[in-house]
């Protein structure tokens, strides 16, 4: 069963971080915790059921309200959500990203060159002065719709 909990918006990362610790030394039956880039302020946690839930979330620091909203979330309900496409055919020349990890974390960047063996992304940094090629993993970057 999968349960939406509330979060504070921006801090979802770091409750899936204090969630798994948690869940690992209170050995509760929770079999996945994850963080949807698209649904911001929200936590989808599978468990066995809500009280499991709830027991992880007590006294987690950025969880909002009481924890679990509105119960069981069926599969169907979450498909607009989750998009089975791989990451390496989404990726286009010409696109623009943001890079989500790395020493650039956080700049926008335009895609020059995808290598898919490699499973890696070259690109250059829109805000810097001189266009320096940069070489990165692609699970590194997030396209930006426009």
């Amino acid at each position: 069963m999968i349960f939406t909990v509330r979060t504070t918006v921006g801090q979802e990362a770091l409750v899936v971080d204090i969630l798994v610790n948690k869940v690992r030394k209170e050995s509760l039956n929770v079999y996945s915790v994850s963080v949807m880039p698209n649904l911001k302020g929200y936590v989808l946690i599978e468990a066995d059921n809500q009280m499991t839930v709830t027991r992880g979330v007590l006294n987690v620091p950025h969880i909002k309200g009481r924890g679990v909203v509105g119960g069981e979330v069926k599969i169907e309900e979450l498909s607009s959500i989750i998009e089975s496409k791989p990451l390496m055919q989404a990726i286009k020349p010409d696109q623009k990203v943001e890079l989500i990890a790395g020493p650039f974390k956080g700049e926008k960047a335009r895609v020059v060159r995808v290598n898919d063996t490699k499973e890696e992304v070259t690109v250059e940094l829109l805000e810097a002065a001189v266009k320096i090629p940069v070489t990165i993993s692609a699970e590194h970057i997030r396209i930006i719709k426009e």
